[in-house]
């Protein structure tokens, strides 16, 4: 489809991307499922932390639109999805607003938040928003100097995991908490937020082996750019290992084998590993990306059931 056959509606499906919609959501189905199996699940802290990982990842996704095309990263020869200030679907300054309107609700939202967890919420929230701009914008955009992986691993996987659970531990605590109560922040919430954390990083890595010629020629400096081809995906293999380990780690503790279940995604993660092994075009390399979306959404409720069981029959 040309760019003029897209309606308006259209173009802002686009800059919005849904497809990345499953990076923001699975470490917060995994947060509730390991509140469930705790004991410690609670229904509006779980649903107002789904609502604002929706918008903090939509605002990054109009941030990246926006300021990859104002500092030239995306050009005509990009073979990635279509960015809709670049190609001109949209005028930047609509797409700024957008960013910051989203932004926005997201820290109205995060408001409630605030109120059920204290301090440490508006810590992780204003975190949150900071780097979803910074990734692409600002003076060191994250993701043009080799720290995009990091960023998302830690954001899109140990924050929102521990996050997520951390909210509805804390809505049991009466009132309003400078500092983590006790039994809110357990190791247990860390090593199930490493999954989403590795699968949410992988999406990056696809996209970033896909893109290492064009951002290399851009001068943008993605750790695909600084480690090449062979390390990145080294990167992947190791990423996609600790996705599949973590849940046996489990299945040792106190949770029974349906923890285990993650491991049926297992030919799945295989068929993606074996493209971005031996590909580095768009053609072979989007639709990837889309399955890496899938992968981790399927990985992501399994292994939240699994975590929740124990609660749930209890």
């Amino acid at each position: 489809m040309s760019t003029q056959e897209v309606s308006r509606r259209e173009a802002w499906l686009m800059a919005a991307r849904p497809q990345t919609l499953p990076a923001a959501a699975a470490p917060v189905i995994v947060g509730t499922g390991l509140a469930l199996g705790a004991g410690a699940f609670a229904p509006l802290p779980a649903l107002a932390a789904l609502v604002g990982a929706l918008l903090i990842q939509v605002g990054t996704n109009f941030a990246n639109d926006y300021y990859d095309a104002k500092s030239g990263v995306d050009s005509d020869d990009r073979e990635g999805f279509t960015r809709v200030t670049q190609s001109g679907l949209i005028a930047p300054a609509e797409v700024r607003w957008a960013m910051i309107g989203t932004f926005g609700l997201s820290i109205l939202v995060g408001t409630y938040l605030v109120w059920v967890g204290g301090l440490p919420i508006v810590v992780i929230g204003l975190a949150s928003v900071a780097a979803g701009v910074l990734y692409a914008g600002g003076p060191y955009p994250l993701g043009s100097y080799g720290l995009g992986d990091l960023f998302v691993f830690v954001f899109f996987g140990l924050v929102a995991v521990t996050g997520t659970y951390y909210v509805q531990a804390a809505a049991a605590v009466s009132g309003v908490p400078l500092r983590p109560p006790p039994e809110t922040l357990p190791l247990a919430a860390v090593v199930a937020s490493l999954p989403a954390a590795a699968l949410s990083t992988n999406i990056l890595v696809v996209n970033n082996v896909r893109d290492l010629e064009t951002d290399r020629a851009a001068g943008k400096r993605s750790l695909a750019v600084l480690i090449g081809y062979r390390w990145s995906r080294i990167e992947f293999l190791l990423l996609t290992g600790m996705a599949y380990i973590v849940p046996v780690i489990f299945w040792f503790t106190e949770y029974g084998p349906l923890v285990l279940a993650p491991l049926l995604t297992l030919p799945s993660a295989a068929r993606i590993a074996r493209t971005v092994l031996n590909r580095t075009e768009g053609a072979a390399l989007n639709p990837a990306l889309e399955r890496m979306g899938k992968l981790l959404a399927a990985h992501s409720i399994l292994f939240a059931i699994g975590l929740a069981l124990p609660g749930v029959l209890a």
